[in-house]
């Protein structure tokens, strides 16, 4: 039997729901006989000491989260996330450059540096896809810097905004939906789905609102009412990305669904595993049983 590290921060246990899901993998991972032992930051050189590591705290490059992923690759043991999947998912150009080269499907995508930030390029990207259009500054997560724009002006505006962060940014064409599909991938497998139902205020899935933090809601969905077309871009985006866990998310369009990200270090606890009891389980056989790489 195998030791499971979970590291995680202050901000991993920050809600009841967080701490339930670790509790309920700690209990899984325990029930196949299996110790678990969570690992803080200050705590991380206990990695070493441990057969798999199972991250839960905020994962980016940036962040003390990838150094633990550093180190567990290091020391060869099976870790989720890996610093791969970390990087990629955490840059959005390289996560669609990977999706664009295994031909899965996403919006109509251009990549802009700042020289191409001009009245006549944008004009040129309007007539092409329509209004609205979306830009992404490549780093953002939670939806932030994702914003819809409706001019050219107001393209420029904040193109000039999210270009002060990053080499280039990222347009796309919109796609109309109320709900995101969020399909979870384990090592190229299905491993749960369910809906977010974007918030009637916003087109994201999380945005501030006159002042006011609103998010979307969750609804588990059963493998069986999923569209079978959504499995199946989803998982051939998780493999496009890695053998890891990811969260994939998905609008439905006339021509089929197309990938508006791929995630690592998805959130399990938001509502995500009401029907899917055995996630936990399935991710400690990943990483203890065989399923990940071993050292």
């Amino acid at each position: 039997m195998g030791k499971l590290g979970l590291f995680v921060d202050r901000q991993t246990l920050g809600n009841s729901e967080q701490l339930t899901s670790l509790i309920k993998c700690r209990d899984d991972a325990e029930s196949r006989g299996h110790s678990v032992y969570f690992i803080f930051p200050v705590e991380i050189k206990k990695i070493a000491t441990v057969d798999a590591l199972f991250i839960r705290s905020r994962t980016d490059p940036m962040n003390i989260s990838f150094v633990a992923a550093k180190m567990a690759e290091y020391q060869g043991i099976p870790v989720i996330d890996d610093p791969q999947s970390i990087q990629i998912c955490s840059d959005k150009i390289n996560m669609y450059l990977h999706l664009m080269k295994q031909d899965v499907p996403i919006p109509a995508t251009v990549f802009l540096s700042k020289s191409d930030i001009t009245p006549r390029y944008v004009n040129r990207l309007f007539e092409k896809y329509g209004s609205p259009l979306v830009l992404k500054e490549p780093s953002t997560s939670f939806s932030m810097r994702v914003e819809k724009v409706q001019t050219p002006g107001e393209f420029i505006k904040v193109a000039k905004r999210f270009i002060k962060l990053s080499d280039r940014i990222v347009a796309q064409q919109y796609v109309e939906s109320r709900y995101d599909w969020r399909v979870g991938v384990l090592d190229g497998e299905f491993l749960y789905a369910c809906k977010y139902i974007i918030p009637s205020e916003t087109f994201k899935i999380q945005a501030t609102v006159n002042g006011h933090l609103v998010y979307c809601a969750v609804r588990s969905v059963r493998r069986d009412e999923v569209p079978p077309a959504v499995v199946d871009v989803a998982i051939r985006a998780g493999r496009a990305v890695g053998s890891g866990l990811y969260g994939v998310d998905l609008k439905e369009t006339e021509s089929g669904p197309c990938v508006i990200e791929v995630n690592d270090n998805p959130s399990l606890e938001g509502g995500e595993d009401t029907l899917y009891p055995d996630i936990y389980a399935k991710i400690v056989s990943y990483l203890l049983e065989g399923g990940a790489k071993t050292r």
